[in-house]
């Protein structure tokens, strides 16, 4: 069938929608739980509000850096599974343990040495609402709470994406399950002080998302290792610290890009968020309510992406060039479609969700517009994102490179810093600019 027919099949859509709604519903969850810790932090004041928002915005960077350290590795542990070969499966283990601690213990130290200066970063801006002198205080504490749970989510992360190759999501998602709700009971008791708790604030979103972490790293753990005829990659893991010289030097070329283009995107989006910071701490507190509900709508473009692969993938691999052609082509209609869709109920939100924050009223004005601006740009997202991954599934791997990070910081980044530092353009439409930067890619 070509395009149009496909547009017009019943059996198109449901095979998109099969491959699409569950990871819409897996992320919406985790993108909902989002945002009801979000609010929860939220209604305690501005201040705390943005300090929070600054620390995860750094903590992001990190565990960016984890995710692209694993990747690399999982690439080889499914080839070693698909083999049988348990003892090749061990060595990624130890390689992804070894160097994903190792970038933990860098992380922790830098977090440590700069924490105040990065934080400072974002404060320059104009005065205006909010409390510059307490909103570092905020950070700074959240921060270096949030500093201990690094080491188990660096543990559950390898755990974790080991037990994905190998066909296991049951265990990797029941114990994300489990931290949600540990994070979700702990945030009510420790942020507000119910049930005879000290009423913590942020200090105690800090606290509870520790605690979800150890949770998460210690079910992955435990049934990993009172299960080993299942993972038998673990029998032995801690007995040698041996890796094979040559595998080493294979998996650190297959994982050195990804690290790196994770790190840059993420870094990217932090400079981004500076950026918009030196406009006052109420753009932060604004940025922070709308990427929060932004979020949770994502999930449409991304999950319709990502299935752009799943979906193009095979037919390309079995040279299905035409049909591949032309089912890329739908589902890239289909996801700008949904999207515009999506957009328009974003639109419809945007008044009413910034009402829920106990902030200033000029902070849910801000964060109003910058939801819509998002809302105006959805079909954009879905357009880029679904050809994104249509360019991935054709292994043009360096072509997404340039389109993801090295779009951050040739385009993105430099747009905002220039118009954010040497005009006067109003924050709305500085950040409006950014955002359009995206239909570059578009062409």
């Amino acid at each position: 069938m070509n395009t149009k027919e496909l547009l017009k099949s019943k059996s198109f859509y449901r095979k998109v929608l099969a491959v699409s709604v569950p990871v819409m519903i897996q992320n919406g969850i985790t993108n909902f739980v989002g945002l009801l810790d979000n609010i929860m932090v939220g209604r305690i004041g501005t201040d705390e509000m943005s300090g929070v928002s600054i620390a995860n915005q750094l903590l992001m960077v990190f565990n960016l850096c984890i995710f692209g350290a694993v990747s690399g590795a999982s690439i080889f542990g499914a080839q070693f599974f698909g083999k049988k070969d348990y003892e090749g499966m061990t060595y990624t283990m130890r390689f992804r343990l070894y160097v994903c601690l190792g970038l933990c213990a860098l992380g922790i130290t830098v977090f440590l040495a700069a924490g105040e200066p990065l934080i400072l970063a974002f404060l320059q801006g104009e005065e205006g609402v909010g409390n510059a002198a307490r909103t570092l205080e905020v950070s700074k504490e959240y921060l270096a709470i949030m500093l201990t749970g690094l080491v188990p989510f660096t543990i559950s992360q390898c755990y974790s994406s080991i037990m994905r190759e190998i066909g296991d999501t049951i265990v990797p998602m029941v114990s994300g399950i489990a931290a949600v709700a540990v994070n979700l009971v702990f945030n009510y008791i420790l942020i507000f002080g119910e049930f005879g708790a000290p009423r913590l604030g942020a200090a105690g979103a800090a606290i509870a998302t520790v605690l979800s972490r150890v949770v998460e790293a210690l079910i992955v753990v435990i049934w990993s290792h009172t299960h080993r005829e299942r993972y038998r990659y673990i029998k032995g893991l801690y007995r040698s610290f041996h890796i094979p010289a040559a595998l080493m030097k294979k998996i650190a070329k297959k994982g050195a890009p990804l690290i790196v283009n994770e790190t840059l995107w993420s870094a990217g989006m932090a400079m981004l968020n500076q950026c918009y910071s030196v406009r006052g701490l109420e753009v932060i507190a604004a940025m922070n309510i709308a990427s929060t509900i932004n979020n949770l709508f994502y999930v449409v473009f991304i999950a319709l992406g990502n299935s752009v692969a799943i979906v193009v993938g095979p037919m390309l691999g079995a040279n299905e060039m035409d049909e591949a052609k032309h089912t890329a082509k739908a589902m890239i209609v289909f996801a700008t479609m949904s999207c515009f869709l999506v957009g328009a109920v974003l639109v419809a939100v945007a008044p009413f969700f910034p009402l829920i924050y106990k902030t200033e009223e000029s902070v849910r004005s801000l964060a109003s517009s910058f939801i819509v601006v998002c809302a105006c740009c959805m079909s954009i997202y879905g357009f880029v994102h679904a050809t994104y991954f249509t360019l991935r599934s054709g292994g043009k791997t360096f072509i997404t490179f340039l389109f993801d990070s090295a779009f951050v910081w040739a385009v993105n980044v430099p747009v905002a810093f220039i118009i954010s530092r040497f005009t006067g353009m109003p924050i709305v439409w500085l950040f409006l600019c950014v955002q359009l930067t995206d239909l570059i890619k578009c062409v």
